[in-house]
This record gives C-alpha cells, sequence and structure tokens, in this order.
C-alpha cells in the first residue's frame, strides 16, 4: 500500500503481460517489493516508526533496481529521460512533436506510463516510434522494476539514443522513484497555476529541467511566468527553465539543444569512466 496516496499494490501489465505487484521472490532480474514514497500518512495496524522502515525498505529495494537500469542504460549508451506532470500538461503532445523531430536522427524508444488503456503509446506509436505501455492499474507512478521489464521488451530500440519516460500523470508519487533515468524532467502548463513548485516541492527538487507548456495560450491568461519561476528556482537553485508550445513550435529548438546537450554530457560522463576504469 501507498503510505503518501493510499493505492494498493495489484497487477501491473507491460505491453498486455501481467506482472503481480507485490512481494515476492521473482525468475528474472528483478525482486519485488513496493511502496511510494515519504512516510506521511497513516495505516491501520502500522506504527509511524514501522511505516518509516517498511519505507525505507522499498526505496532501498526501487534504487537497486534504478542502479540496475542506470547500467544497462549506460551501456547502450542511451540517454534516459524521466517525463513528469500532472494530468493535462500536454506531456503526450510535447512528446510527439519531439519525436516528430528526432526521429530521422537519432534511435528513440518511448515508455508509456499509464493507470489504464493504451491511447497514449497509440499516439506514440502513430510516429513511428518503438513504444512500451505500462498499466499500473491501482497504482500512481511508475517504479525501476516497472520500468526494468519495459527495457527487456524494447531490446535495444534506443541504443545511442534516446528513451523518454512518460510517467503516470501525478505531481506527487512519481517525485519519490528514481526509474534509472539521467534526467527528470517536470512539465508544467501554463494553463495551471504558476504556484504549483510551491505546492509540489518534491517533484521540482527532484527535476534537472522544467518546461513551460502551452505558451501559445499565454495572450488569454492571467499566468505570470516570471513568478513561477521564481518559485521553480527558491525550491531547487539548479533548476533549468524552458518555454515553449508544441502546438505552434515555438521554443522547441530550445528543447532539442538541451537534449543534445545531455546526450553529450552522457557520452563525456561515460569516456570519462572508462578512462578511470
Amino acid at each position: 500500500m501507498c503510505t503518501t496516496c493510499g493505492c494498493a499494490s495489484g497487477e501491473v501489465t507491460v505491453e498486455g503481460q501481467a506482472h503481480p505487484h507485490h512481494h515476492h521472490d521473482h525468475h528474472h532480474r528483478h525482486r519485488h517489493a513496493h511502496a511510494h514514497g515519504p512516510a506521511h500518512a497513516h495505516a491501520p495496524g502500522l506504527s509511524p516508526a514501522r511505516m518509516v522502515e517498511i519505507e525505507q525498505d522499498i526505496l532501498a529495494s526501487n534504487d537497486a533496481y534504478a542502479a540496475e537500469n542506470r547500467a544497462a542504460l549506460a551501456g547502450a549508451g542511451t540517454l534516459a529521460l524521466n517525463l513528469v506532470s500532472s494530468p493535462g500538461s500536454g506531456k503526450t503532445t510535447l512528446l510527439t512533436a519531439t519525436l516528430a523531430r528526432l526521429r530521422d536522427r537519432l534511435p528513440l524508444a518511448v515508455i508509456e506510463g499509464d493507470q489504464q488503456t493504451a491511447n497514449d503509446a497509440e499516439r506514440i506509436r502513430e510516429t513511428g516510434v518503438r513504444a512500451v505501455q505500462i498499466n499500473t492499474g491501482k497504482g500512481c507512478h511508475l517504479d525501476a522494476h516497472m520500468v526494468g521489464h519495459a527495457l527487456e521488451e524494447l531490446g535495444g530500440a534506443a541504443a545511442g539514443g534516446v528513451l523518454f519516460i512518460e510517467n503516470v500523470g501525478n505531481l506527487v508519487c512519481p517525485a519519490g522513484f528514481d526509474l534509472g533515468e539521467a534526467h527528470r524532467v517536470v512539465i508544467l502548463s501554463v494553463t495551471e497555476g504558476e504556484d504549483k513548485p510551491l505546492k509540489y516541492p518534491d517533484m521540482f527538487h527532484a527535476s534537472d529541467l522544467m518546461i513551460l507548456t502551452k505558451t501559445d495560450l499565454l495572450p488569454h491568461l492571467d499566468f505570470d511566468v516570471e513568478a513561477c519561476i521564481a518559485h521553480a528556482r527558491r525550491i531547487n537553485p539548479r533548476i533549468n527553465v524552458l518555454k515553449l508550445s508544441a502546438r505552434t513550435g515555438e521554443g522547441m529548438e530550445g528543447w532539442l539543444d538541451w537534449i543534445e546537450a545531455a546526450r553529450a554530457m552522457q557520452a563525456a560522463a561515460g569516456r570519462m569512466a572508462q578512462a578511470e576504469g
């Protein structure tokens, strides 16, 4: 059970294949163990100390899976980006526009996370890019174990390129779960409040980049862009910020340049690690 929001562990599907999501050993490289995020909730029969202990065990297990994923991705020369947002931010629209611009330049793949349906994965596949759907059922976020299954399904589809992980729409629980990504990118629509970074500080603190989307709508809104950026940097002084509209294309080149810079930085780090080894 999730100690943050109360969602229950249950059956997760990766490309239609059921993976029971509870505590037991497994025949392949991942072991199961799950809860979700900081222990700020109450569970009948569990003391706060016991909840903290369960949380620590679960997050440690997730971090072990994330380390395996990160090593596999680095070995394949794949830049993995974890895209997080609230529902309705335009995450999938931004992703399809990004894939359309990059698909002839780089190997690409997508892991698509939703509680139900494969609608977004189908939108991704229409771009010609390989996508694996994860349905979390009652779960409120992806975790490293689920992503490990999806990586096995993808094989080497994004080797030498970029893997985009579109997380479940939620600005709370995904903040606590490393998936093995190189960078976490939080996407915030200008149709949302500029105080979102203050309301959901864990997510913005854990992200390397904030993208303000739907900027073509700004003339029709009272959204204060500078206040939003100031709030985000109050929470996370190191966060980078981009402003764009996937619909008009304005600002998209800055996003593509950021991806290329992240790829170059990861490649340089890999070369340094090889030289030191």
